[in-house]
């Protein structure tokens, strides 16, 4: 960033009213894959070998849980509440497991503001395209702030 110059920040805490929601769809392809792969040096046969998967539970390659838990981080340091937010706390569950070039659909839903602790509890639920829940837990969350003078 240039000196001088400020980002967009998200939405502060009095901006933000129970309810809200981002709905977000997302098509996990190999190049998402291959990224994660290459910045983690994660190389689990269960993510991108096929003649392993198939001897698995799974059948076939999945997609790494902490893949899809970017996707719900990004939408919270994107959307809502937007540039400027912190997770706090996060508690998420992997249901289902979610293949290669699969669409899921993620809904951030807002369930709790507590104003006391500057805290917004949201609600996180991922379905696959066989509606199946693949992804289900809350996140607390950190809206951006002034400085305090």
């Amino acid at each position: 960033m240039l000196k001088g110059t400020r980002t967009k920040i998200g939405k502060k805490i009095d901006e933000i009213e129970i309810g809200e929601r981002v709905h977000l769809v997302e098509t996990i392809e190999d190049k998402d894959l291959l990224l994660y792969l290459g910045l983690t040096n994660d190389n689990n046969p269960l993510y991108i070998q096929h003649e392993y998967a198939k001897e698995t539970v799974f059948k076939k390659p999945i997609v790494p849980p902490i893949m899809l838990n970017g996707i719900v981080t990004s939408a919270v340091s994107k959307l809502l509440p937007g540039p400027g937010s912190h997770i706090w706390e996060q508690n998420l569950k992997y249901l289902q497991p979610v293949y290669h070039y699969e669409t899921i659909e993620v809904l951030l839903e807002v369930q709790n503001i507590d104003y006391e602790n500057q805290l917004v509890t949201i609600q996180v639920n991922g379905i696959n395209q066989n509606n199946q829940i693949v992804m289900q837990g809350m996140l607390k969350v950190l809206p951006p702030s002034e400085k305090a003078n």
